[in-house]
């Protein structure tokens, strides 16, 4: 008997963003809740969670002015909360191989919370990237919540660019 699926299989949709800021093979999963929440993730196929990677810190600290993990948002109308681009920085990610990735928002909206979890236990981020190892909660606006998947990828298209890519280089 099959497995029940978990809890991101049955309420969110999975959209992809694959090759982001045309860094190849950098690729973002966006979960998207039905109440339009959108959880940032890393897509199975970053480099990230390939190749043994041990990752030596995480940093939310985008820029000297810019911190995510300053980002308190209070009240019904989450006041306080940091807007987002679809180009916004949410983190940098070193890695003992002296790698440096750079995860972005790649949505539209306002940033809900950070995953301080994974600073304590990054390795998490590897283990289950789609659940406690997530970088991000980002809120669209209501008005743009239906228009955000635009450029996103769906599961099936985005496997049919990793059968390119794969087929590419072998």
């Amino acid at each position: 008997m099959a497995a029940a699926p978990g809890v991101t299989e049955r309420y969110f949709t999975r959209w992809y963003k694959p090759d982001v800021k045309g860094n190849l093979c950098e690729d973002h999963c966006i979960l998207q809740h039905s109440n339009r929440i959108c959880v940032i993730t890393l897509a199975e196929a970053h480099p990230l969670l390939q190749n043994g990677k041990t990752i030596k810190s995480i940093n939310y600290q985008i820029s000297a002015n810019c911190s995510r993990l300053q980002n308190k948002v209070s009240g019904k109308s989450k006041r306080g909360a940091q807007f987002l681009t679809e180009l916004a920085p949410l983190c940098r990610i070193s890695c003992s191989d002296g790698e440096e990735y750079t995860i972005y928002s790649c949505i539209r909206g306002r940033l809900m919370e950070v995953n301080e979890n994974i600073l304590d236990n990054p390795t998490i981020l590897q283990e289950k990237p789609s659940t406690e190892g997530y970088i991000a909660v980002v809120l669209p606006k209501f008005e743009e919540s239906k228009t955000i998947t635009q450029g996103l990828l769906t599961q099936k298209e985005y496997e049919e660019v990793l059968l390119k890519r794969f087929n590419s280089t072998s």
